[in-house]
């Protein structure tokens, strides 16, 4: 095997998996993460299709099970907080029977915890980054921001839709980013609701606001999700975007100014564009990209963690069948995973479309449908025909036992 040392940046889902990966077929990876520890809570995430039969072949499936959100059902309400449609837990978040509910946090730390579990557990280099990364012959020479150089094999980037190896690689994200014309906001807040594993979304025109609890968390968590034109905002400057999210949302009703003012205290405070990212060729000379680094399909395709965790299996699978080649496998895991992603990433600008609706007259029709559909006898089969665009894509792929 060559090309052993592979250096990854991002202790996220795709960090983590492909970690795991990378050591089961024998390598030695190494993960620097810019956070100074592992990232804990998050919201729920699905796990579907495919990326399930990753999650069982890692061996963790029960232990994911066993970390499910619990979600029972959910609600869409009116301004005044009535109740005017109602559906049990899976059909409310489009699930099939198999698919998984979970904490991108839990999800994380089980990741984590296989990578290093024994004596030869994975090297993890937390509250570092990446300054500079320069390939030369035999490897790539790296600098880190805490002043350190080192020398790898390779260098995979798995660190999200802003992604730092991308950029120093690759290019200007500007270059690969798409803009859906969304932004989107996620947040802890008090459970002053009294949720008790439910979901409450409240609707008005280029605007969603919901809450929901969980079995995993004590307290609740907050998501906004507004139509816009493109933001000025300093990606670094929380205090900035929590106050455009706070103007997108004056005077609005329901439980949205109560859920806003719960935004000074909010511990993991979140706020992006929906973006996907799209690049010609996920790897370049000795490095690669994986997850959202080279195909975000953007938070409402619902398939970003899947395309994370079979995007790492793919990868690690590939260099090992490779030998550690890594032009040859990284070429045979763009033409493996490149169908998969494109199928999911074209649940993105479909599916915001019905959880953001333009017009009075469209949340009208909507709760209508939702109300009659969560009465009738065989709603579960009326679901599963909505849904099977998000099934098809999450089962997209055939994976190979590497």
């Amino acid at each position: 095997m060559q090309n052993r040392n592979v250096l990854i940046s991002g202790a996220g889902i795709a960090g983590t998996a492909l970690a795991h990966w990378l050591r089961h077929h024998g390598f030695r990876p190494t993960v620097v993460e810019r956070a100074p520890a592992l990232r804990e809570g998050g919201y729920k995430i699905d796990i579907r299709g495919a990326a399930l039969d990753v999650v069982s072949r890692a061996g963790v499936l029960d232990t994911v099970r066993a970390q499910r959100t619990d979600v029972q059902g959910g609600s869409i309400v009116n301004a005044a907080g009535k109740r005017v449609a109602t559906l049990d837990g899976d059909t409310f978040g489009g699930r099939a029977g198999h698919d998984a509910e979970i904490l991108r946090g839990d999800l994380n730390r089980i990741l984590y915890d296989l990578t290093i579990d024994g004596a030869d557990g994975v090297e993890y280099l937390f509250g570092d980054s990446i300054a500079s990364a320069t390939e030369t012959t035999d490897g790539i020479e790296v600098t880190f921001d805490s002043g350190a150089n080192r020398v790898f094999d390779l260098l995979v980037g798995a660190d999200g839709l802003h992604s730092h190896t991308r950029a120093l690689v690759f290019g200007p994200e500007e270059r690969f980013i798409r803009d859906l014309g969304y932004y989107v906001s996620i947040y802890s807040v008090p459970n002053h609701l009294d949720l008790d594993r439910w979901e409450l979304t409240y609707v008005s025109p280029l605007r969603t606001a919901l809450t929901y609890s969980t079995a995993k968390d004590t307290g609740a968590k907050a998501m906004f999700l507004f139509a816009s034109e493109p933001l000025e905002y300093d990606r670094h400057d929380v205090s900035g975007q929590k106050k455009l999210l706070a103007e997108a949302y004056a005077d609005e009703a329901w439980e949205v100014p109560r859920l806003l003012a719960a935004l000074d205290e909010a511990p993991d405070f979140y706020f992006d564009s929906l973006s996907q990212a799209h690049l010609d060729h996920w790897s370049k000379g000795r490095t690669a990209l994986v997850g959202d680094s080279a195909y975000c399909a953007s938070p409402a395709s619902g398939q970003g963690t899947s395309l994370a965790l079979v995007g790492a299996y793919v990868l690690a699978g590939e260099l090992a069948a490779a030998g550690g080649d890594h032009v040859a496998g990284f070429a045979a895991y763009e033409r493996e995973m490149r169908r998969f992603a494109e199928e999911n990433q074209k649940l993105g600008p479909s599916n915001v479309k019905h959880m953001v609706m333009r017009t009075k007259r469209q949340i009208s029709i909507q709760l209508t449908l939702l109300s009659v559909l969560g009465r009738l006898p065989g709603k579960e089969r009326m679901m599963a025909k909505v849904m099977e665009p998000i099934q098809k894509a999450a089962n997209s792929i055939t994976l190979k036992d590497y």
